[in-house]
């Protein structure tokens, strides 16, 4: 792997806990999400606009995967409302390739490896670890987690046809319409207007884009099974950074659960 796809892919995966981190810590977690999403498309439509590059034929991947996000959207600032980010960021981003997986052997007719299989196996105990005996009996928060991941799995599949068919801040911009229209008017106005202002909230939001940017950056240097391994470091980023920041419980077996369920996710990209 180019060195330079190196430092993108990890510039991106620590740009990606960050902004988890920083909606994570707000007061009104359900608020700073919708505003920071509305943030992000203000300020990446501007250049989406002067860049402006989209074949008509992406027109019904843009839509799915916006309807897609706005699932995700919604489930997300649940799942951390309900729940510690030590727990949820690392099952969702561990469960979607394994989704992404089973969705590919059982649709496309991919035949899983050796690999892949350590891969699933090894992530399956990490999933069983990070809760911890507590998590485990928040029925809310792991049916949240399992939305994100469900989402995060088939927007990456669409995603995948989808992207060959726009620019990458075209459909950065396209696919964050579905949350910014459908989140909000669930928040309430005047509980955005609070969030909006903050600084947190602006600085995740171009956390957002930039991580989205490094991401096909590195994509663009690199193998894209290896930038994708590189980038799930920010599992054990987030979760290790949730403990000094937001001063969350993350005892030896949630951490060594992380763990597990990073080297699963590197197994299954390469």
């Amino acid at each position: 792997m180019p060195a330079a796809a190196l430092a993108l892919a990890l510039g991106s995966a620590v740009l990606h806990a960050a902004w988890n981190l920083l909606l994570a810590r707000a007061r009104d977690v359900q608020a700073a999400t919708a505003a920071m999403f509305l943030v992000s498309v203000v300020l990446a439509a501007p250049f989406a606009a002067a860049w402006w590059s989209a074949k008509p034929s992406v027109w019904p991947y843009a839509l799915a995967s916006t309807l897609l996000e706005a699932v995700y959207v919604v489930a997300l600032a649940s799942a951390y409302r309900a729940s510690d980010l030590s727990i949820v960021y690392p099952l969702s981003r561990g469960l979607a390739p394994v989704l992404t997986l089973a969705a590919a052997v059982a649709v496309l007719g991919h035949s899983a490896s050796a690999a892949e299989v350590i891969g699933v196996l090894l992530v399956g105990v990490g999933v069983v670890l990070v809760p911890g005996p507590r998590g485990r009996g928040d029925v809310g928060a792991l049916l949240a987690v399992a939305a994100i991941a469900a989402s995060i799995a088939a927007y990456t599949l669409v995603d995948r046809a989808g992207i060959h068919r726009a620019g990458a801040l075209t459909y950065f911009v396209l696919v964050l319409v579905g949350p910014c229209v459908v989140y909000p008017p669930l928040v309430g106005a005047r509980a955005i207007r609070r969030e909006i202002v903050r600084t947190a909230v602006w600085a995740a939001a171009v956390a957002n884009i930039a991580s989205f940017a490094l991401g096909l950056l590195a994509l663009r240097r690199g193998a894209a099974a290896p930038v994708l391994a590189v980038r799930s470091t920010s599992i054990v980023i987030a979760t290790l950074l949730a403990r000094r920041l937001l001063a969350e419980e993350v005892g030896l077996e949630r951490a060594a659960g992380s763990l597990l369920v990073f080297a699963g996710v590197v197994l299954l990209a390469l």
